[in-house]
């Protein structure tokens, strides 16, 4: 094992030039309110409605109660930008100058034509046709092998008739996660091309200039404590090498009747605050500036840092994590796969490569510490334990990596309170735990997935016998894919997110046992990651959604949490309990901004209530 230690501190060049976003003047004493009602005069309770001040880089969002009434927490002066919506209601718009309280009381007006584009993408697979048994299987490869890279709602916002949808697949068939091409030499990702000519009949007749077989599922609007939250998104900018002509994307995402935004050199991919609240996230997208970068949580002000890497570029970022002590870890590769570890309050990086011969951080790597104050990390073959206090690593291997139809690469990976270590092999439905008192590692095979073979011909069969996955991104229609984790700090369970399976996989750290819990819906759901509170609740975000949900295993009870940004594809989320209070952080990757989520009581809104009403 090497260390490169003091290189990467902040007064150095390796730290890209901060930008500073100012979002104004200090002041915060003044409250916008007001209504949301219908055309026809009826109150609006769970309407989404945002402001943002000219020139800053924050937006607030908040919600209706059931009486059609919000209230904004305290804003600093300015002249601000104010809107509200709703899914099925063209979005109303107005403008606050705010010295002192302000009202901005709003009317949304039915929209009467297709308003297919401003669905989340859970919403947008769950309205595509599945009503026999042959739609019910071309659904689920749209599902699962036309979102291995973004959600749903980014193609089928859009209408093609067959050779259009044709054109589409076979432009997906033939690049990598990352979009890149990936030569005529590349073997096309197979269920694609298997099913290529069923799939664009399908989607022609679902999504194409005709008549449509969709039927549009909606989900009820947010109530109770669902409504009472605040978000705060923060915006971040774009990649600074990024070889478009307009640098600044006239959509993100803010307004869903323009739909979901392209993705144009949006840099979040893990985020966290540190414990003095302020936010972290790494980059994975290949550039020369931002390894992570830091947002100050009170102005806005995004600061990049670069660790450097063999290449020349920023070392791409994934994973991260925060330990009880706040500091920051996160994987790096700098030509080869390390650790780095950062002190929020000195911005020192240091980098950690695992010795020679081996296996380097990678797969899709993420970070976890564990309650015997070890990190671990995922390896393309199976997990690392860090020991901070040797600065040494340990190896753990899977059991199984290759299968005759494909090979179990890491996704995801968690350390639980006894100082263990767990891993996902998503593409061949494997957990894997490793042991760090004995180094022995176990393995859990999960369950197929439900799906009705009827519906197969003999041709499919024959296909699948001899389909070998070309990486962790193209499954068979009955794949859970695993993906990323979290275990519970306090307590004994480890939660897993099942991508294609569409469920949470509850199992024992102890005893390995698994049961499944799924997802509620109304929507088409894949989970990405999972975090745990203090309570033993489950937080996930959906990245083919604009949700995040909260588990309760006591009560057996959701919460869906609605993002205000459409087409946020969020691949992780983070707490951040302190005080007796907690933010719930998540990254949008596709639209460039990171986001919070905080509580209000009943007794808050009332107080805000009273404090409007002032004259």
């Amino acid at each position: 094992m090497s260390k490169v230690r003091g290189l990467f501190m902040s007064s150095l060049a390796t730290v890209a030039a901060a930008t500073i976003l100012v979002t104004g003047p200090a002041l915060a004493d003044a409250l916008i309110s007001g209504t949301v009602k219908s055309e026809s005069g009826d109150a609006m309770g769970g309407a989404t409605v945002s402001a943002k001040a000219d020139g800053a880089t924050i937006t607030t969002t908040v919600f209706t109660d059931e009486s059609g009434h919000y209230y904004f927490p305290p804003l600093p002066n300015g002249h601000y930008r104010v809107w509200a919506q709703a899914l099925s209601f063209a979005t109303a718009k107005g403008t606050v100058d705010l010295a002192a309280n302000s009202r901005q009381d709003f009317t949304l007006t039915s929209l009467t034509g297709d308003y297919f584009r401003q669905l989340p993408g859970d919403l947008a697979m769950a309205s595509l046709p599945g009503t026999t048994s042959e739609d019910q299987r071309l659904k689920r490869i749209v599902e699962n092998n036309c979102t291995g890279c973004h959600t749903p709602s980014y193609p089928l916002q859009h209408r093609f008739d067959e050779a259009g949808w044709t054109a589409i697949i076979n432009l997906m068939k033939n690049v990598n996660v990352s979009g890149v091409y990936l030569g005529p030499n590349h073997k096309p990702q197979g269920m694609l091309d298997h099913n290529e000519k069923e799939l664009a009949a399908y989607l022609a007749r679902a999504r194409g200039p005709g008549k449509s077989d969709v039927k549009i599922v909606l989900r009820p609007r947010p109530s109770g404590e669902a409504a009472r939250v605040v978000f705060k998104e923060y915006d971040v900018p774009v990649q600074a090498d990024i070889s478009v002509p307009a640098k600044n994307p006239m959509n993100d995402g803010s307004d869903w009747l323009n739909g979901t935004p392209s993705r144009r050199g949006s840099l979040p991919h893990d985020a966290w605050a540190d414990l003095d609240g302020n936010l972290w996230f790494t980059s994975n997208v290949p550039n020369h500036f931002t390894t992570i970068g830091r947002i100050d949580a009170a102005t806005g002000a995004v600061k990049m840092f670069k660790v450097p890497s063999a290449t020349g570029l920023a070392a791409n970022a994934h994973g991260m994590t925060r330990d009880p002590q706040g500091i920051i870890w996160f994987n790096c590769n700098v030509g080869r796969g390390a650790l780095c570890r950062l002190d929020p309050k000195t911005e020192k990086i240091e980098t950690f490569l695992p010795p020679p011969g081996m296996s380097p951080t990678g797969g899709a790597t993420t970070v976890d510490w564990d309650g015997k104050g070890d990190i671990w990390v995922s390896a393309p073959d199976g997990v690392l334990r860090f020991d901070p206090s040797t600065e040494s690593f340990t190896a753990f291997k899977s059991t199984t990596l290759s299968t005759p139809h494909g090979r179990g690469i890491t996704y995801g990976a968690a350390g639980d309170r006894n100082g263990n270590g767990w891993w996902a092999e998503m593409i061949i439905d494997r957990v894997d735990k490793g042991d760090s008192a004995t180094g022995k590692v176990t393995e859990l095979k999960l369950p197929a997935a439900p799906f009705d073979e009827a519906a197969m011909t003999q041709a499919d069969r024959t296909f699948y016998d001899s389909y070998v996955a070309p990486d962790f991104n193209a499954p068979v229609p009955w794949n859970q894919g695993p993906r990323r984790m979290g275990t519970d700090k306090n307590g004994n369970v480890l939660w897993v997110g099942d991508s294609w399976g569409q469920n949470l996989d509850k199992i024992n750290i102890d005893t390995m046992q698994s049961s499944l819990v799924p997802l509620p819906g109304p929507g088409v759901m894949q989970p990405y990651h999972i975090t745990v509170d203090k309570n033993h609740d489950a937080w996930l975000n959906i990245w083919t959604s604009d949700v995040i949900l909260r588990y309760d295993p006591k009560a057996n009870k959701w919460t869906t949490f609605d993002l205000p940004t459409r087409g946020t594809e969020a691949r992780y989320i983070s707490l951040l309990e302190k005080s007796g209070k907690m933010e719930v952080v998540i990254p949008y990757s596709r639209t460039s901004k990171v986001a919070v989520m905080t509580f209000r009581s009943e007794a808050d809104l009332t107080a805000l209530k009273a404090q409007a009403d002032e004259k």
